[in-house]
């Protein structure tokens, strides 16, 4: 398994996300300039819907610049244990603990990225190879980690 390959992955796929925020935040922003009236109290609520969108919006770009300044700390480094920056194979799939942005396919492989903060991602943590775990009852066990 390629985790450099799988990370650089990640990385692009939140720099992605960053990119398509900033640019939904300047679009809102410049209709937000666009709704000049004289139509009163139509005209302030429609402004203040669309200051609402842009802060919800700066929200999420918050949280994906926390994801990024994250990744930027992990390494491609083997793992001995399962940890942030951790690959996983279980005996039901392939995880990567980094930032939870889906499933992504390497190498027709299909890995599904989750947060360090997720369940089960708790619940795997500080564990090696041979080991099993549980969430929402599914039982798992550790086969390797890169």
């Amino acid at each position: 398994m390629n985790k450099a390959e799988v990370l650089a992955t990640v990385r692009t796929k939140i720099l992605e996300k960053v990119q398509n925020l900033e640019h939904l935040i300047a679009e809102t922003r410049a209709s937000n300039n666009d709704t000049k009236s004289s139509m009163g109290d139509k005209y302030e609520t429609g402004r203040e819907m669309l200051q609402q969108e842009i802060n919800n919006l700066q929200r999420q770009l918050n949280e994906i610049l926390h994801q990024q300044s994250l990744m930027q700390k992990l390494s491609s480094e083997p793992c001995t244990k399962v940890q942030n920056g951790a690959l996983i194979k279980t005996d039901k799939g392939l995880f990567y603990i980094s930032a939870s942005v889906g499933e992504i396919v390497w190498d027709s492989n299909h890995i599904m990225t989750i947060s360090g903060e997720a369940p089960l991602a708790k619940a795997m943590m500080g564990m090696k190879p041979g080991q099993t775990f549980s969430v929402n009852s599914t039982h798992q066990i550790i086969k390797e980690i890169w």
